[in-house]
């Protein structure tokens, strides 16, 4: 499987659970969660606080996760992303993404040795379609310069 079929099969899951949805719209992870929630897709937040974001109701850790909920959205403080994929990997959730800037070499690391289906490097805004904004135009350069998922 390519990448960018192994991230079109992960867009097209059934549920995403989110790690790093915020209450705070002007946070990413509020961003990201309006975005996916706007496209049509299933989204399910995962925070430890929050009760409900944006109309969702959430759950406070990956452990509370609901066990058919194979894929996982990482987009937390890179101090919490291996935390958080071990206990994913853990719980048996085998396809992560990690968006961009929350890598870790270490969160990369549990995931090839927990054997998880790895998607990192990448951000989320250029692949969930309808594509947007200023990720559209970003989207068209890394075609024209060839740094998009093939």
């Amino acid at each position: 499987m390519t990448e960018l079929e192994k991230i079109r099969s992960f867009l097209d899951a059934g549920v995403i659970a989110m790690a790093g949805a915020s209450r705070d719209k002007k946070k990413f992870g509020n961003q990201v969660l309006t975005e996916l929630k706007s496209n049509g897709m299933n989204v399910l937040p995962v925070h430890p606080e929050a009760r409900e974001i944006d109309g969702l109701e959430c759950v406070a850790s990956v452990n509370d996760l609901p066990s058919d909920v194979n894929h996982l959205f990482v987009a937390v403080s890179k101090d919490k992303t291996a935390g958080i994929v071990e206990a994913a990997a853990e719980k048996g959730i085998k396809n992560i993404w990690i968006q961009q800037m929350s890598e870790t070499p270490e969160a990369i690391k549990v995931a090839e040795e927990k054997g998880v289906d790895l998607i990192t490097k990448r951000c989320i805004f250029m692949y969930a379609d309808p594509v947007k904004g200023v990720h559209k135009f970003h989207r068209t350069l890394n075609k024209l310069f060839g740094t998009y998922a093939r």
